[in-house]
């Protein structure tokens, strides 16, 4: 939980920093960028974060990955404070959050859908307006297929659940069943 804070503050702080110069978006491309080549060459990261190795050489090896990618001197700097606070470790979850506040300032929500089935896009296309109109935001949807649902949708958008599973409904049904019993 303490991480997700961490997380959460410095995805904040960049946040503010965008809108007040107007880079917003540049930052988000830029980090979203970062944080793939983190998670996708685990060596890199390993090597960035692995306190076994040499401070000094650690961070020489940042600033060589960060000045071949050419970005921002803001993020660039971004970059090093995250290292000398100790923070490059939670670079994914800080993206996370950025992506997040980047979706808002733009005013877009992320919804998934899990269906038992998969979903023609005419039926994906109308829950999206749907949820759209619910909003009032542009709804950007990920679909999934789960066949442990038996039929029906799951709908997340942010904390707001929709289960229409008939999964769901069995267990529901089950749960008014044993409560009949027992009075």
């Amino acid at each position: 939980m303490k991480n997700l804070a961490i997380a959460r503050r410095y995805a904040k702080a960049l946040m503010l920093i965008g809108k007040e110069d107007g880079m917003a978006e540049k930052y988000r491309d830029e980090l979203n960028g970062l944080a793939g080549l983190f998670s996708q060459g685990q060596v890199l990261g390993q090597t960035v974060c692995n306190p076994l190795y040499d401070a000094e050489g650690r961070k020489k090896v940042l600033e060589v990955v960060v000045g071949k990618l050419g970005v921002s001197k803001v993020m660039n700097s971004f970059m090093l404070l995250l290292f000398e606070k100790g923070r490059i470790g939670f670079l994914a979850d800080i993206n996370d959050f950025y992506q997040k506040l980047a979706d808002e300032l733009k005013g877009i929500a992320r919804a998934s859908i899990i269906s038992a089935t998969e979903l023609s896009s005419d039926a994906v296309e109308k829950i999206r307006e749907s949820l759209s109109r619910m909003t009032g935001k542009e709804v950007k949807l990920d679909v999934e297929k789960d066949t442990s649902l038996i039929g029906g949708v799951v709908t997340k958008i942010g904390d707001l659940v929709l289960d229409g599973s008939i999964k769901t409904q069995l267990l529901n049904m089950r749960e008014s069943l044993k409560r009949g019993e027992s009075v």
